[in-house]
């Protein structure tokens, strides 16, 4: 895919998004599961999410190495807004009936005292855009810990594979973008304490039954592992749904005999199924159901 098609189609994606995702707990999939990793688009739509949690992880962000001060704060605002009912009243802006709060970023500047973000604004609901302001659960938190510390927050959209690299490079100070803890990209970031638990979803077109009745990671696994490398699975790179098909030792995955096929984002690859060029993808639970509820709506 070109380029200038991806850019177009990311930004149609983005301005057509919608945030509403329905939650069944309160604080944004912390210990349990929430609407966000059920199933979404069943008996109407062009595509479903299987209700099935192909992975367990936690999200942390990734703050510079050099930099035990800001960790240490971070890790204390984490606790504090968890403590406090902030975060959930966050997650509810995107998992309930509240109302999404649109974060604006600043002009780099050296001579401010500025908290520099490297994300990835094409991860709904954790940070994407609608227009030229930043949306969703990370990027409110980092709205919030910039005031805090009483600096000028600056966000650096950037691919997700990219994300670690520039905190590593000491060219932002922190990474919010829906990152996984992982051993291999502690070696550009120290994460901080876990914030959010997540996992990996299967989404297949609607009129696709061969998963309906597969209850555990188990079954779908072996579904997967009996295809042959003429299927072809939607990915966004660099994230674990990446490593979950293209295997990783670290975090337990088999290399599956299909082709992972990498989007700059999931949104990207959910089309690219709906156009018949793939026959699954696999993405994070949360952005799994905000992408086919809207693509669903639109559809429709």
């Amino acid at each position: 895919m070109k380029k200038i098609v991806a850019i177009m189609l990311t930004l149609v994606m983005s301005m057509a998004m919608v945030a509403g995702c329905g939650s069944d707990e309160s604080a944004g999939g912390q210990g349990g599961s929430n609407d966000a990793s059920k199933e979404s688009g069943s008996g109407a739509g062009v595509l479903k999410v299987i209700d099935v949690d192909l992975s367990d992880e936690q999200y942390a962000f990734g703050v510079d190495k050099d930099q035990t001060d800001l960790l240490e704060e971070a890790n204390a605002f984490i606790k504090e807004i968890k403590e406090n009912g902030e975060f959930d009243k966050i997650c509810n802006r995107y998992f309930g009936d509240g109302e999404p709060e649109p974060v604006e970023s600043a002009v780099e500047d050296s001579s401010k005292d500025q908290l520099v973000v490297a994300t990835n604004a094409g991860f709904e609901p954790f940070e994407y855009m609608k227009g030229d302001k930043y949306l969703g659960i990370d990027m409110e938190i980092a709205k919030a810990f910039a005031e805090k510390l009483g600096k000028e927050l600056v966000i650096a959209n950037m691919d997700f594979d990219a994300v670690c690299l520039a905190v590593g490079q000491h060219k932002c100070d922190i990474a919010m973008a829906g990152l996984t803890i992982k051993e291999s990209r502690k070696k550009y970031v120290t994460f901080t304490d876990s914030y959010y638990n997540a996992s990996q979803r299967l989404i297949v077109k609607s009129d696709d039954t061969e998963f309906d009745s597969m209850k555990d990671a188990d079954s779908i696994h072996a579904a997967l592992m009996g295809k042959d490398s003429s299927v072809k699975i939607g990915v966004q790179n660099g994230t674990t749904g990446q490593l979950y098909c293209e295997g990783d030792d670290e975090a337990g995955f088999e290399k599956l005999p299909s082709q992972a096929i990498g989007y700059k984002n999931g949104s990207l690859a959910c089309q690219d199924l709906i156009n018949g060029n793939l026959n699954y993808v696999i993405i994070d639970s949360a952005p799994a159901k905000c992408i086919t509820d809207a693509l669903n709506a639109q559809n429709g």
